[in-house]
C-alpha cells in the first residue's frame, strides 16, 4: 500500500516540515490516526516521506466509545499499520466520553502519557486550514480574544518532552480527500461527524458553506490566514508581557500582588494580558474578559478600592502602588 509517486501534497508537506522546522531528522514520532480522511492522508504522507527524513513512525488509535462501530473503526487502523508495517498503539476510554471536549481532554492526556511513556519526542496529528477556520470561527462565537481565534497552531509543547505538530495547517479538508482517493486509501466514515448536536458540525456543515455562497468562496482559507496572522501578533505580545511580568508582579514572599505604576504605563492590550496570566494563577478555573476588565479597573482606581469575589472567593484590594490579592476569609 506504498503511494507509488510524489504529488505536490508530498511537495509542500516537505517544504512545510523544513522551513517551519516542525520535525527533525530521525525523530520518533507517534501520529494519531482515527481512520478518516485526514489522519490517513497524514500518516500516508509521513510514511512517504521517512526515507528523506529517517523517522521512527508509530501509530496511536484512540477509542472513545462513542460510536457502535469503534471497536471496528480502531481494527481497521490497526489493520492499516499491519499492512504498513507500523507499530500501533490502541487507546479505549474507561467511560464513554459525551461532548467534545472532554474527548479532546482525554485524547489528549492519552497521546501524551502514551508518548512520555514510549519515547516519542511528537505527537503528529492531522488537523488541516479547513479545521483551523472552524476553530476560529467556534472561538469567535463564544468571545474569544486573539489567543483563542489563532489556536491550533503549527506546534507546542503538549508535555514535557514531548511537542504536539501539526503539518497539514495549509492543507484543506478538500484536498486531503483528493490524495485519499488518489492514493486508494479507504476512509473510515465517522457518522458523529454528521451529527447536529455538535457545534463544529454545524459550523462545518452549515455556517462555512453559507459563508462560501454568499461572503466568499474562498473563506476557508481566508479563515486559515487570518488565525496564521493572529498566530505571529499572539507570540510577539506574549514575548512582550514576559517583560512586564517580571516588572509588574510582586516579590517572591508576597506573590500575589500587581505594581500599579508600572501597569499604568503599559497599553491596554498588555495590561489584560498580565492581569490574565495573574489570575490564571489562583482561580479555579480559566478567567472570563468580566473578571480581567474588574481586575484592571483597580489599576487606576482609589486606594483601599476592592472587588467583590472572584471564583474560589479570592478578593482583589488596591493598597497604594499594589493590587493585592488575598481569600476572602483573611480580609
Amino acid at each position: 500500500m506504498v503511494s507509488s509517486r510524489w504529488t505536490l501534497l508530498h511537495a509542500r508537506v516537505h517544504r512545510t516540515v523544513r522551513q517551519r522546522q516542525l520535525l527533525q531528522q530521525q525523530q520518533r514520532l507517534l501520529v494519531a490516526v482515527s481512520g478518516g480522511q485526514d489522519s490517513l492522508c497524514l500518516v500516508r504522507l509521513l510514511l512517504d516521506l521517512q526515507p528523506k527524513w529517517e523517522w521512527e513512525l508509530a501509530i496511536a488509535h484512540c477509542d472513545h466509545r462513542w460510536r457502535s462501530d469503534s471497536l471496528a473503526n480502531a481494527d481497521y487502523v490497526e489493520s492499516l499499520a499491519q499492512a504498513w508495517n507500523v507499530k500501533c498503539h490502541r487507546a479505549v476510554a474507561a467511560e464513554a466520553v459525551t461532548t467534545e471536549a472532554e474527548a479532546r481532554h482525554w485524547r489528549y492526556e492519552v497521546l501524551a502519557t502514551l508518548a512520555q511513556s514510549q519515547g516519542y519526542s511528537a505527537v503528529v496529528t492531522g488537523h488541516t486550514a479547513s479545521d483551523r477556520a472552524e476553530t476560529l470561527l467556534y472561538n469567535l462565537i463564544r468571545g474569544s480574544g486573539a489567543d483563542g481565534l489563532q489556536a491550533l497552531t503549527w506546534n507546542r509543547l503538549l508535555v514535557p518532552g514531548v511537542q504536539l505538530v501539526r503539518p497539514l495547517l495549509e492543507i484543506t479538508r478538500t484536498e486531503t480527500a483528493q490524495f485519499c482517493q488518489t492514493a486508494h486509501l479507504p476512509i473510515w466514515e465517522d457518522s458523529t461527524n454528521h451529527d447536529q448536536r455538535f457545534a463544529r458540525n454545524r459550523i462545518r456543515q452549515e455556517l462555512l458553506p453559507y459563508l462560501q455562497t454568499h461572503f466568499n468562496p474562498q473563506a476557508e482559507q481566508a479563515l486559515a490566514q487570518t488565525a496564521e496572522l493572529l498566530r505571529a501578533d499572539v507570540e510577539y505580545l506574549e514575548m512582550a508581557v514576559d517583560l512586564l511580568w517580571q516588572q509588574a508582579v510582586g516579590t517572591a514572599s508576597h506573590a500575589e500582588q500587581l505594581n500599579r505604576p508600572v501597569l499604568q504605563q503599559a497599553p491596554l492590550a498588555l495590561q489584560r494580558r498580565v492581569l490574565r496570566r495573574f489570575l490564571q494563577t489562583i482561580l479555579p478555573s480559566a478567567p472570563r474578559f468580566e473578571h480581567i476588565e474588574k481586575l484592571a479597573a483597580l489599576i487606576t482606581a482609589p486606594n483601599r478600592t476592592q472587588t467583590d469575589p472572584f471564583p474560589g472567593d479570592a478578593i482583589a484590594q488596591v493598597e497604594g502602588d499594589w493590587i493585592v490579592l488575598r481569600s476572602n476569609n483573611n480580609r
